[in-house]
């Protein structure tokens, strides 16, 4: 069958299947099979499932279904299609509180609680933001993933602030504000080591890890093309002996910036797991220090980032609007050891 009949035939189906996944191979991709491809960006997927997916004839390269064994090149579209829609799109409407800081006609903003995933995806089908937000207001609006409501994210163990479109206008307003970084948006973070410069700028790459797909990391020089452009600007605010209190203002929004960006620097989030921060990174190896920072880490069960501002022209009255969150109680709690431990060893010192 040539290349052109087997496209006649995708288009001709194509009404029937749903697309599950679609990823652009970069400028600089290295000849590589389809489902180790696809294993670097599906999360939780296994081989065997994207070999079984791949002999179904479920998985396309440019419009072409293929064997898992094809061979992925520069600038290559890889599509996955099922018959079934993705489960993410059955969004079901969940009766869960929200913790709404301020609401009119066309928005409204969210403190969202640390554990609280903003979207459904591959394994979090309830219980996320949208689920709560579709039981407690009608026709928003779909953003650019047909997710509705939603103008940008935050990580699941991240807490804190998010701005919600309720209609078709403010959806496209703000969506530029934040493609025009224009929005403004200050973090709270709780790192590993004694940072010395009281204020700095992190600039660098962001792209998915090659080894660890779960990781994002931070390219530079020859490779900063397999990355997007990322710019972190962090103030120091507390430093605590082994930690430092940080305060981060985001100039673009990558997946995992602050975690990424902290890590690159030497200063992995505390305790946060996907990037190492679980582990005692600095300090004594005394069994006291130990139980400690074991302590701290129950205190605080999840990484230390919050997204406590955020700033945004209103879309209709065109005025400036600045929301602040409240430092969560286990952060706080958190600082609070660390406070009562750095004094402690001054004083004994």
């Amino acid at each position: 069958m040539s290349q052109d009949s087997q496209k006649e035939d995708f288009d001709e189906n194509d009404d029937e299947l749903y697309e599950h996944y679609k990823f652009v191979a970069g400028a600089g991709q290295v000849p590589l099979r389809v489902d180790k491809f696809l294993m670097n960006f599906v999360e939780n997927a296994t081989r065997n499932k994207i070999q079984q997916a791949a002999k179904e004839g479920c998985v396309y390269v440019n419009d072409v279904a293929v064997k898992s064994n094809h061979k992925v090149k520069p600038n290559d579209v890889v599509r996955v299609l099922f018959s079934h829609p993705p489960y993410e799109n059955l969004l079901i409407a969940e009766d869960i509180p929200l913790d709404i800081v301020y609401e009119d006609e066309v928005l409204l903003v969210v403190n969202k609680p640390a554990g609280m995933v903003v979207h459904p995806g591959h394994g979090n089908y309830s219980g996320t933001l949208i689920n709560a937000l579709i039981y407690h207001f009608d026709n928003l609006p779909n953003n650019s993933s047909e997710r509705p409501g939603l103008v940008h994210r935050i990580d699941k163990d991240t807490s804190g602030l998010l701005v919600i479109a309720k209609t078709e206008e403010a959806m496209t307003h703000l969506a530029k504000q934040f493609f025009d970084k224009t929005s403004e948006r200050e973090y709270i973070a709780l790192v590993w080591g004694n940072i010395e410069e009281d204020e700095g700028t992190i600039e660098g790459n962001i792209g998915r890890h090659p080894k660890n797909r779960l990781q994002n990391t931070v390219y530079e020089g020859e490779d900063a093309y397999k990355g997007k452009p990322a710019i972190t600007h962090f103030k120091v605010l507390e430093r605590l002996g082994y930690v430092t209190l940080v305060s981060c203002q985001l100039e673009t929004g990558r997946t995992h910036q602050i975690r990424v960006h902290m890590k690159h620097i030497g200063h992995t989030l505390f305790n946060d797991e996907r990037y190492g921060g679980e582990k005692i990174l600095k300090g004594t190896t005394f069994t006291k220090y130990k139980q400690f920072v074991d302590n701290c880490f129950k205190t605080l069960p999840r990484q230390a980032l919050h997204a406590k501002t955020l700033g945004f022209i209103h879309p209709t009255t065109n005025k400036k609007m600045n929301f602040e969150a409240p430092i969560p109680e286990d952060i706080a709690s958190c600082v609070e050891r660390w406070r009562n431990y750095a004094k402690n060893q001054i004083e004994q010192s």
